[in-house]
């Protein structure tokens, strides 16, 4: 296991009322734009359901395309996301999607925890696994020596 820790600065969002509760209670869509740096450096997007309580508390769950780079390795891949916001913090648990790792990350596996708090912008740690296999060959242009 390797732990990839950093920061994210938020991008862009748009978010979208899907349904009123009464109360305060609401559900809401969005569309969040993050840029990570760090331990992973990379352009994401979390699309996520939100459902806001009242007292302005929330759960949240989506997903997060993620295209970048991990230890000079680059490719894609998909993390769940499941969170809470209790009114000042937002934490939200991050899993590897399985299947979804792509390029050198490929066969990428793991977890982590992201924390927002007192703003937009975060920290995460993932502990991950890398498959060796996808390791791009340092030979000629950097291609794979697979792919030709």
């Amino acid at each position: 296991m390797i732990r990839v820790e950093g920061t994210f600065a938020v991008t862009s969002w748009s978010e979208e009322p899907a349904a009123d509760l009464g109360g305060g209670s609401k559900i809401t869509v969005a569309s969040i734009g993050q840029r990570f740096s760090g331990g992973i450096d990379a352009d994401t997007v979390l699309d996520t359901v939100m459902a806001y309580r009242d007292d302005g508390t929330a759960q949240y769950r989506g997903y997060q395309r993620v295209d970048g780079e991990i230890q000079g390795r680059r490719g894609a891949f998909v993390l769940e996301v499941v969170g809470v916001f209790d009114g000042a913090v937002a934490r939200t648990d991050l899993i590897v999607m399985s299947g979804t790792a792509t390029g050198a990350l490929a066969g990428l596996r793991g977890a982590g925890t992201s924390v927002v708090s007192g703003g937009a912008d975060g920290t995460f740690t993932l502990d991950i696994e890398l498959n060796d296999d996808a390791h791009p060959n340092e030979h000629e242009g950097g291609h794979d020596a697979k792919t030709h």
